[in-house]
């Protein structure tokens, strides 16, 4: 007997399935499948329905189902979510209006911050203090008074300005979250029919503005995230789906579907943090520990780094934020991922000054790429791929799609025409500055953050990854890529190999000192028991779950912190002697020195995993003939233009069909359904037994 397990993640341009057969008695996975379907704006759930229906699967088969998304980020960046009214303690109704000095455009001194996402009319006051101890200064009072309009009065007025959705933040609640129980417990007495989030739901961090904002952001998507899900897991229920349906996070975490609906902003990355762990995972198979993923999509290109099998979090995440707008803050654990504006659709145009540019604006899905023949007009960075030959358009997107290389070789004579450039020069501009622009992302995550390029691989995946992963580690000195096996669906392939996570992040501000172990001992202890009970609740035993424990520190009077790892359940005097080594360490790694100030601490870090059992990899099998089974694999060949490297005739390969073992050198293009992988002349490549491709780029290691 087998049963199916599933994953689906929704781009801007494709909606990728990726799924197993797994053998009841021995768990190992058989037929491994991936899917591409078109995105469904604004039914997205449609796209992933689609996708099942062309993989043919019975979903009464299917026994586990993971999903990621972009509805949160689109509700956010669209601003299509709900009408939101905010209610916070009396005398901080403009924390949002106010939010932080940091503007990036410092001497422009028109600068105007960010629109808050609640407008001053809907945000009210209640009194009540806590102190950052979580001591009651003030109770909590909901009736009307002289200072105090009342819950009643406030609840009246949202109603008739049409809210939806209520967001609450009081100050200190990150010490104490009683008043903000007490309040959206009388809120949901009132008006059960309204969505109502508290801050200290979401995060029990200092910094009022992040935690104000958070919630807002929370609450300003949750109806439309909610209705999502909930149409998605209705449209499943429908086709006999029984299974367990969850929910990727993005913390790198899989959550359940109900733990999603309650707090969406949880989710708002998760399809790229997929990859970032499938990535992790795929090197602790492999053994490779540093490795740097690198995902390009249809609209943007995104990576991040692996140190030593560890994927980097940061509680700092920010949308919106570029050189003219200080963006809008998110206070929850989300993979580090640099994102910028450049994947297959990206589009490449000339500015009034007469350079080309690519990207960030997008041609998305609809109506995608020139190639597609839907009406578009404008090259895009898959255009340019087919019009140098790398892509073949003979079997675009897998020969679902007949490339109109016309219309192609049209629109790069157009875009290339001011500038005295015919189409082939135009399309290797293009490619020239995508890969320019995604090789200073990846500056961004690596050389910026002091870790030297020549001591990881390049894990390149998604439909465009292969295509530019060669060129960009080149370039950076990085001595291997590693192209997944179903590399375009490799981010809902990472969605199979997560666990459940929660963090958990509690503001514990002390003089990191002997005298404060005993305090820190216990409130981590706390925090243990508290992820042991959600677990429970949900029916997850305590054997399952494991921890990872990490202190935030920083040296007395900075502002911002430096995370170290501790593993222990006691912090001794010893320990605390180690940690503060650990810290100067870490310190002196991110800004290149260290002090002799003394150390507090800021926050604890704790992170509960409970295991999800993952399918045993199948290996490819071994060819009797391996040179039989390369020669087997190969296409007819066809002339390629490598730029600089000149125009080859190219060996072109099936990657299907490609056996474990096989060596080639370039000039060499594999070919799949779901993307391209190209290799530079010069550059060796070596099929692992699971299918991986090992591209060395000739680089030196460090």
């Amino acid at each position: 007997m087998t049963h199916i397990r599933a994953a689906s993640d929704v781009g801007g341009t494709f909606t990728d399935l990726v799924y197993y057969e797994i053998d009841d008695r021995t768990g190992e996975a058989r037929h491994i499948t991936e899917v591409k379907a078109h995105t469904t704006p604004p039914n997205f759930q449609q796209g992933v329905m689609d996708a099942l229906d062309k993989a043919g699967i019975d979903a009464r088969q299917m026994a586990f189902f993971a999903h990621g998304s972009t509805v949160v980020i689109n509700t956010l960046t669209e601003r299509k979510g709900a009408a939101v009214g905010l209610i916070t303690t009396q005398g901080f109704r403009d924390v949002l209006e106010i939010a932080r000095g940091n503007r990036p455009d410092f001497f422009n001194l028109l600068y105007e911050k960010p629109a808050p996402f609640v407008p001053r009319h809907l945000r009210r006051e209640v009194a009540e203090r806590m102190t950052y101890k979580g001591e009651v200064a003030q109770p909590l009072s909901l009736d009307a008074s002289e200072d105090s309009e009342g819950l009643d009065a406030i609840l009246d007025h949202f109603r008739a300005e049409g809210v939806e959705a209520i967001a609450i933040c009081l100050l200190h609640a990150y010490a104490n979250p009683a008043h903000e129980v007490a309040l959206a417990q009388a809120i949901a007495a009132r008006w059960p029919e309204v969505a109502v989030v508290a801050s200290h739901q979401i995060c029990r961090e200092w910094r009022e503005y992040e935690r104000t904002n958070t919630a807002v952001l929370n609450a300003y998507v949750q109806p439309r995230a909610s209705a999502y899900l909930t149409r998605l897991q209705d449209a499943l229920g429908a086709k006999g789906f029984g299974g367990a349906f969850y929910v990727m996070q993005s913390n790198g975490g899989i959550d359940t579907v109900e733990a999603a609906r309650r707090t969406p902003i949880t989710i708002v990355e998760s399809g790229p943090a997929s990859g970032v762990l499938g990535a992790a995972a795929l090197g602790e198979l492999l053994g490779v520990r540093n490795l740097i993923a690198f995902d390009i999509g249809g609209t943007t290109a995104k990576c991040s780094l692996v140190d030593d099998g560890q994927v980097s979090l940061t509680s700092q995440y920010m949308i919106e934020r570029d050189d003219r707008s200080a963006g809008y803050p998110i206070m929850t654990p989300v993979v580090d991922i640099v994102e910028i504006g450049n994947g297959g659709g990206s589009i490449g145009w000339i500015d009034d000054f007469g350079k080309l540019h690519v990207g960030p604006q997008s041609a998305g899905a609809d109506p995608g790429p020139v190639a597609y023949g839907r009406g578009g007009r404008d090259a895009t960075t898959t255009d340019a791929n087919l019009m140098l030959g790398r892509v073949n358009p003979d079997y675009f997107i897998g020969g679902e799609v007949k490339a109109d290389m016309a219309a192609v070789e049209a629109a790069f004579a157009r875009l290339g025409q001011p500038l005295g450039l015919d189409a082939v020069q135009a399309a290797r501009g293009v490619i020239r500055i995508a890969n320019h622009n995604m090789a200073n992302a990846l500056k961004l995550v690596s050389i910026n953050r002091g870790y030297d390029p020549r001591d990881f691989a390049l894990v390149a995946f998604g439909g465009g990854g292969g295509m530019h992963a060669a060129a960009l580690a080149e370039e950076l000195n990085i001595p291997s890529v590693i192209v997944p096996a179903k590399a375009s669906v490799f981010s809902a392939w990472g969605m199979l190999m997560s666990d459940l996570r929660r963090d958990y992040v509690q503001t514990h501000a002390v003089a990191l000192d002997g005298d404060a172990a005993d305090g820190i001992t216990q409130a981590l202890a706390a925090l243990r028991d508290q992820a042991l009970d959600a677990y429970a609740a949900e029916g997850v035993k305590p054997g399952r779950v494991r921890f990872d424990q990490a202190l935030e520190l920083r040296y007395v009077g900075q502002a911002h912190t430096v995370k170290v790892a501790f593993d222990h359940d006691r912090l001794t005097a010893e320990d605390v002697a180690r940690v503060l080594a650990d810290f100067h360490a870490a310190y002196e790694k991110t800004y290149t020195y260290a002090l002799d100030n003394p150390v507090e601490l800021v926050s604890l870090n704790l992170t509960a995993f409970a295991a999800i059992d993952k399918p045993a990899l199948p290996k490819l099998a071994t060819a009797d003939d391996p040179a039989g089974a390369l020669s087997a694999a190969r296409k007819p060949d066809r002339r390629v233009d490598f730029d600089a490297r000149g125009v080859h005739d190219t060996a072109i390969y099936d990657r299907d069909r490609l056996p474990a073992g096989a060596t080639f050198t370039g000039p060499a293009i594999v070919e799949e359904a779901g993307t391209t992988t190209v290799v530079l002349p010069g550059q060796r490549v070596r099929v692992d037994d699971y299918g991986n491709l090992h591209i060395e780029t000739g680089k030196a290691a460090a």
